[in-house]
């Protein structure tokens, strides 16, 4: 008799602890089909450890420093790693060497927020449904900053799927969008050949006819994105926009987070219930959800967290660096209301009969 699979059981290549462990990180990714934000991560080079908190609808991730954004349903979520209180977590204290306790929340509304960085300014979030780039402050749902130049209005329509934020500098840079016209919903006919990378400044489109990119990132000079339709991850030159093919991935790749020479790549599963992924290049073989760790320095694939079961799609990841045991504070949890900080310390305040 074969022994029923835990939920959130995953398998992983034999080398993924060490690796871990050696560049003392944590890789955190966002579900939204399973309403999960995950840290995955090895204090002893062994084992990798999991913790999942519950979400609802997470998407993109933003890490500075000891703060972490989270888009979700509605809601950008700000959460504050707090030393202090990690210390001493009453259930387990000295266990972890972060914590991210939750600060603020900001209702937004129904925005379909994707990618979400921080800035100069503040918290940049790309508003999907809008096809703009917004500033979260709280004082309006959002403030719109920038859209590209095709889109001639601001209206809740999902004109170009605009996904994909890089920043240069703490600043919006490249954006990423599965179309280019200004009607609504007009990228799902041309989703497979229909994506551009844009530059923000500009608003010169620099590559054309990508299978759907998601995450762009900057890194040493160049951008580079995943093409979800085709399972690719591309180099682009900011400069002529030449496209170059750096590896066929075999799955829907989306959420990527670099250390050192490492790129973390998230992977998903073609859903099998939506007509509209059943057409893609890539939907016959994508049909693993996890981690892939890309190799920049050899171009190959060093090894894989693959889920076996409730992870089927993820939209984000995010390499946590200095963080080997990290644990994470939903505001829902009634324990969020006992640590309390104030600039001359920190406490945890728990009620006697607690």
């Amino acid at each position: 008799m074969s022994q029923e699979i835990q939920p959130f059981s995953f398998k992983f290549s034999d080398n993924i602890p060490s690796l871990l462990h050696r560049l003392k990180c944590t890789l955190a990714i966002s579900t939204y089909q399973a309403g999960k934000l995950i840290f995955l991560g090895s204090f002893d080079g062994q084992n990798i450890t999991q913790m999942a908190r519950n979400f609802p609808k997470p998407m993109g991730i933003g890490l500075e420093g000891d703060w972490l954004a989270i888009a979700t349903l509605g809601e950008v979520l700000l959460l504050k790693n707090e030393p202090d209180l990690a210390a001493n977590y009453p259930p387990h204290p000295g266990l972890y060497d972060k914590l991210y306790m939750p600060r603020l929340s900001y209702y937004t509304g129904m925005l379909d927020i994707h990618d979400v960085s921080w800035g100069e300014e503040g918290v940049w979030a790309v508003n999907t449904q809008y096809s703009c780039l917004s500033l979260i402050t709280g004082y309006y749902s959002f403030e719109p900053k920038w859209k590209p130049n095709f889109i001639t209005e601001l209206a809740p329509e999902d004109r170009c799927h605009l996904n994909g934020l890089a920043m240069v500098d703490r600043k919006p840079a490249y954006v990423t969008a599965l179309g280019s016209e200004d009607i609504a919903e007009s990228w799902r006919k041309t989703k497979v050949s229909g994506g551009i990378l844009m530059h923000v400044d500009s608003n010169e489109i620099i590559a054309k006819g990508l299978a759907m990119p998601h995450s762009p990132r900057f890194y040493d000079g160049d951008i580079y994105v995943l093409l979800s339709a085709t399972g690719q991850l591309a180099k682009i030159d900011p400069q002529s926009g030449k496209i170059e093919i750096l590896a066929n991935l075999g799955g829907m790749v989306r959420g990527m987070s670099r250390i050192d020479n490492y790129l973390f790549i998230g992977m998903s599963k073609i859903r099998k219930a939506s007509k509209g992924f059943q057409d893609l290049p890539i939907a016959k073989t994508a049909d693993k959800a996890g981690i892939l760790v890309f190799n920049l320095e050899t171009g190959k694939v060093d090894g894989t967290i693959i889920y076996q079961r409730s992870v089927d799609e993820i939209y984000d990841v995010s390499v946590f660096p200095n963080t080997i045991r990290p644990n994470i504070i939903t505001p829902e949890k009634e324990v969020s209301k006992f640590g309390v900080t104030q600039p001359l310390g920190s406490v945890w305040k728990v009620p006697k009969e607690k």
